[in-house]
């Protein structure tokens, strides 16, 4: 499964380390997320959600 956050989509971004020398490597930033047991209707599952969802209130923890 992609890391990706279940509710708003959200994948890792990419971009370049620029170094003091100006020496460019690819990297990536990874979303922090969080599996978290949700509530969805009247039952409740696993879902990789970040942790701007949670926060934002997008999701119900249980």
């Amino acid at each position: 499964m992609a890391y990706q956050c279940e509710v708003c989509g959200r994948k890792p971004s990419f971009g370049k380390t620029v170094t003091f020398s100006h020496k460019r490597n690819n990297r990536r930033w990874r979303p922090n997320i969080q599996r978290i047991r949700v509530r969805r209707g009247s039952n409740t599952r696993r879902a990789r959600v970040c942790t701007s969802c949670i926060k934002a209130g997008k999701v119900e923890k249980v």
